[in-house]
Parts: C-alpha cells; structure tokens; sequence
C-alpha cells in the first residue's frame, strides 16, 4: 500500500483540530497528537464518525490497526468525547465524597439507637423557651462585637431561667440602632416574634453597660404577654427583675458576678454595683454602716428604680394590647 498523507478534523467540545497523518500510521500516532491538542490521554479518548466509535486498544497484545484500517479518510470528520487527567481526578474525589456520605447515613440508619433516660422536661424547655435566632445590624460598626454582645444576653442563665418558667420563646433577638430609633432603648414585635434592644452608645463607639441593656430585656419580655404599660405589667415586669435577681442570688450566693462578658461591656458604675448588692440580698459594700444609713440607700435605690421603669417606659416602643401568653 502507497505511503499517502491525508487530512482529518477532529472537533472535540466545540474547537476543531486538524491532524495531518500518513494512512499507513499506527491509530496510536493519532491518539497520540490528540492527547497533545487537547490533554485527553488515549485511553480516554473516543473517536466517532459516520456511525463508528473507535477507542484506544485496552491491551497491547492486540494487533494495532493502522489509520487507514480504521476507516479513517482524507477529509473525514471526526467528533472526539473524552475527559482529561484532572477532570477525571476531580470526578473521583467527587464520586468518593459522594460514597462517603452515603456510607455515613447508611450506617446510622443500621446504627441502633439509644434510648435516652429522661430527667424531666428541662432538654424539651430550654429548646423551646429561648431565642430562636439572634441577628445584628451589620450596617453598623463592629457588627461581631454586637453580635457577642446579643449572644451573650440569649445565654444569660437568669434570662433563660425566666423564660423557661414563664414559657417565653422569642423569634428573633436584634438591635436598634441608635439614629434609626434615638428614643427608643426596645421595642417587642409581635409578642415575642422579635425582641429589638439599643445596645450601643449613642456615639456608636461602644457599647451600653450589661445591666442596662438586661434590664430592658426583661422589660420587652413583660410585653410578650402585656402590650401596655398597665398595671399588669408592671407587676410582671417587678416578678421577672426579682426573679432574676434571685436566681443569681442562689447561683452566687450573694455575690454573683458575670464572668463571661469578657470586654464586650464596659462595667457597671458604683451605684449599680452597690445597688445590685442590696437586690441580690449581700450586706452592702460597707461593714458599718448604721440602720439609717441602710434606709437612706433603700429609698434612693428605690427612687432610681422608680425613675428607671419611667424611663424605661417612655423609651419603649412597644403598644397596643398583645395576646397573653399561657
């Protein structure tokens, strides 16, 4: 047979390639140019044309047709499927990622479950009664400090211990932002669907006392069950602020502090760390002080007090009668 040069075009993935082989050349020389125009090595190569499929030969005992033996002539047009090294490796690992987590489900459907020996309803309360979701502003400065500063108010172990007891569930806890809302310090949507506290300083650089901001928590709290600032509420609004004053009292004896603020807060001033004394129950911050000077404290903490709920409730935007909650 005459040695003859002859013309094929191969398209592979929209790109057209034209080999220039003798017809007498092994298919392998033809596989070889291609896996260099394309990266496809030969065993992955498929050639279709007019029908046909030619692959590279799996074993080399095999007898190797030439290019005219495989039917390939001058001018022929020939469509080329394949995958490269890479793009098969990625197909693997992927495949295997695949494999594994279907491994992973499988084995713990047929893992036989444990039973788990109840201890009363506190797992099912503290699911239920909490804050569901917790979201800062992040259009405002330091939105990770805020977003500590909500976590830490959603995990206050009074706060929940309230919730729990009163079954209060809030939706969504999440700030006010200070020139969006300059006289409002909270607001509850809905009863409980969101909980809007102002957390930050009116300066926006840094944040207000701990304290503070927990004792209008316990204030949009009162709201989930009382919309207006009626009776009622107030005197929930006491229970829940005596309540948590209590429970920190057991839990510290007296002489609770709350070691997980880190540096999120700046730290109360004297007066509130002297009020908080006399609310949880300690013996004041000196040893000998008289009956009188004790009386002459409870009434000016009592005023504050007085002046704070005022203030508290001109600063919350909350109204309108809400559903009492069970």
């Amino acid at each position: 047979m005459s040695r003859e040069d002859i013309t094929l075009t191969i398209t592979f993935r929209g790109t057209s390639h034209t080999v220039f082989l003798s017809n007498d050349a092994p298919l392998s020389a033809l596989h070889s140019r291609l896996e260099l125009l394309t990266s496809v090595p030969p065993s992955l190569q498929k050639l279709i044309y007019r029908g046909k499929k030619i692959q590279h030969r799996q074993n080399d005992s095999d007898p190797e047709p030439t290019i005219i033996q495989a039917g390939l002539r001058d001018g022929i047009k020939v469509q080329m499927l394949g995958s490269t090294v890479e793009e098969l490796g990625q197909l693997n690992a992927a495949d295997s990622a695949h494999q594994r987590k279907e491994q992973i489900l499988r084995d713990r459907v047929l893992k036989p479950q444990m039973k788990l020996r109840s201890t009363g309803s506190s797992s099912t309360s503290s699911h239920q009664y909490r804050f569901h979701r917790i979201e800062p502003l992040t259009h405002l400065p330091r939105p990770e400090t805020a977003m500590e500063c909500l976590t830490t108010l959603s995990k206050d172990p009074a706060i929940l211990h309230v919730m729990q007891k009163h079954h209060f569930s809030v939706g969504l806890l999440t700030e006010l932002a200070p020139h969006e809302h300059p006289g409002l310090l909270g607001l509850n949507v809905m009863s409980g669907a969101t909980i809007k506290l102002r957390i930050r300083l009116d300066t926006y650089d840094g944040f207000r006392p701990y304290l503070e901001v927990r004792r209008v928590l316990c204030h949009e709290l009162a709201h989930n069950v009382w919309g207006e600032h009626n009776n009622d509420f107030k005197e929930l609004n006491s229970q829940l602020n005596r309540e948590v004053a209590e429970f920190e009292a057991a839990a510290g004896e007296g002489t609770h502090q709350l070691s997980d603020l880190r540096d999120t807060y700046q730290p109360s001033s004297g007066e509130e760390v002297e009020a908080l004394f006399h609310v949880l129950g300690g013996t004041g911050l000196q040893g000998d002080d008289t009956m009188e000077d004790r009386r002459k404290r409870a009434l000016e903490a009592a005023t504050v007090r007085l002046r704070n709920e005022e203030e508290l409730e001109r600063s919350c935007g909350t109204s309108g009668l809400q559903k009492q909650s069970g």
